[in-house]
Order: structure tokens, then sequence, then C-alpha cells
């Protein structure tokens, strides 16, 4: 054949393209991602709006539907809206079609979040918003345990340390923990020393506002030299609350630890995880699928121990 003599007749040119072919191939075998999960293009946003102490059927009525209705009308690309709202929570999934930009449309529920705080209830914050799709399926679960920590300092653990060595990691999504218990610090009010007292909880409420305030602080020029200032504004230690004054009655100052007992204590639970017997916070460790779920999957294991020899 005309190939067979041509190669006996110019051996060296054969022998360099097959060694062009073969390191081809190597590097192309090193670049082809390594993936488990098909890439399914159906992009998804999620709201998660929150307000403590709002019973469901008025959580839907002054957030979701309000939401709702707002993001269907000014958001473009939404295939469909679904949610759901329990007692201090909603998560409302916006669906959209295949060739949306996802970006842009991140944008516009941001803007129009912001914009419909104003007609909610007060103090309400703005929307945690996170992006995935249906690709984005749980690879790893990581369940959080100690024998001196409390399910309040493993959650505070689980959310500040364990998921900041996780985001390194290419690809990852970090959702929050779940089945612990969110650290809070408490005012337990007893209504027979406020009766005693005086007091009314709008007082105590309106005290707590005036001496536990964010203000910016500045510098003062003494001679030749410039001082950085702080401003004793926030207690920085959970006693230092019990000691604020809410008010003078017939000469006597009426302070919060008179009235109320403050704790470090944690949000009502909503959720409960058990492992081993034992209840404590849990995650799902997700991944997007266009990111090499098999790579990702090797390098958060050494991330998760790296963040439990970390201190609290």
């Amino acid at each position: 054949m005309w190939i067979v003599r041509l190669a006996l007749s110019r051996p060296y040119t054969f022998v360099v393209l097959a060694l062009i072919i073969l390191l081809t191939g190597v590097w192309s075998w090193m670049r082809t991602p390594k993936d488990i999960f098909p890439q399914i293009a159906e992009p998804i946003v999620t709201l998660v709006w929150q307000y403590v102490g709002v019973p469901a059927d008025e959580f839907a009525k002054q957030i979701t539907t309000y939401s709702e209705y707002t993001i269907g009308s000014a958001v473009s690309d939404v295939k469909r809206i679904e949610s759901t709202t329990v007692y201090g929570k909603d998560v409302i999934r916006i669906y959209f079609h295949p060739n949306v930009r996802i970006d842009q449309a991140v944008s516009q529920i941001t803007a129009i979040s912001q914009t419909i705080i104003r007609r909610m209830l007060p103090g309400q914050t703005p929307p945690q918003i996170v992006q995935y799709d249906a690709s984005s399926v749980p690879i790893m679960q990581i369940a959080l345990g100690s024998d001196r920590m409390s399910e309040a300092q493993l959650y505070d653990y689980g959310q500040f340390l364990v998921r900041q060595e996780l985001a390194p990691v290419q690809g990852a999504v970090l959702p929050l923990p779940y089945g612990g218990r969110p650290r809070l610090i408490m005012i337990d009010v007893d209504p027979v020393r406020m009766q005693a007292k005086g007091v009314t909880p709008n007082e105590l409420n309106q005290a707590l506002v005036r001496q536990n305030v964010n203000l910016p602080t500045g510098s003062t020029q003494i001679g030749d030299r410039e001082y950085i200032l702080s401003i004793n504004n926030s207690p920085d230690k959970i006693d230092l609350i019990g000691d604020m004054p809410i008010k003078q009655t017939h000469g006597q100052m009426i302070l919060i630890r008179d009235v109320a007992d403050v704790r470090d204590g944690y949000n009502e639970q909503t959720n409960l995880v058990r492992h081993d017997g034992r209840t404590h916070p849990s995650g799902d460790q997700k991944l997007r699928a266009s990111r090499h779920a098999l790579v990702a999957g090797v390098r958060i294991a050494p991330a998760a121990t790296r963040a439990s020899e970390r201190s609290f």
C-alpha cells in the first residue's frame, strides 16, 4: 500500500507524528473534566425571607404573596415560581427558561427585593439569595459533634469555621448548617420583678435600643499626635448588658438585671438532626455539575479535616 511505502521511505516523519499524537492524547486526557453528573440547564434562584415570631399564615400574607407578585411582574424570563412558608421563614424558588441571563436575573431579583422591603413588616431584613440549577446535588454530608460544645456553639462552628474552610473548593455550594440552634443573646423578662419595679417591656426595649448602637468613631489631635477614638456604645460582654440602666425611680436607678436575666441562648429550633443517637448540626456539601465533582469531592475531605483541627 502507498501509506506503507511512504512510511518506509520517511521513517523519521512518521515517528514524529506518532509522538505528537501520543503527547496530544495524554494532554487531552489530563484536561478532560472528571464528572459524574450531567449538566441540566434549568437555572433556579432561591429567596429566603426570615422574620422571627410571625406565624406561617401571616407570613404568607405580609411577605410571600407580595414578593411572588412583584418578582413575577418585574423579573424577565421567569418560567414558574414555587414557595414554602413556615413559622418565621419563607423559601421562594424561581425557575427560569434555559436561555436566561442568570446574572441579570439575579440582579433584578436583588433590586426588587430591596425595593419592596419598605412595605413589609418593621425591621424586615433583605432576603438571602442563592443561585443554583437542577444539577446542583449533594455529594457529601458533614456532621458536627462534640462532647464539650453545645448545639449552639456547634452551629456557630459549622457556620463560621467549617464553611470558610470549604469555600475555596472550586464548584462547591455551601448551604447553612441545619439541625442546630442558632446562637442568640436572650433577655428573659420576669413579669413579677417588672411589676414590682414599675417597668414595662417597652421601656426595657427602648433602653436596650438606646444603649446598644453602632456608631462611627473618629480621631482627635492632641499636640502633634493624632489618636484614634473608640466609643463605648455597645457592650462587648454578655454580663454588661445586665448593667444597662432602664430608668430612675425615686432616686434609684433600675438596671436590666433587676427585672430580667441575660444569658447566652439560642433561637427557636425548627429542625433536628440525629447521628449516633445524639442531636447536632449537619450540612450537605453541594456541587455544581459543571465543576468536576470527583476532583472537588477529593478536595472537600482534607478541607473538612483542617476545619476540625481548628479551635473555636
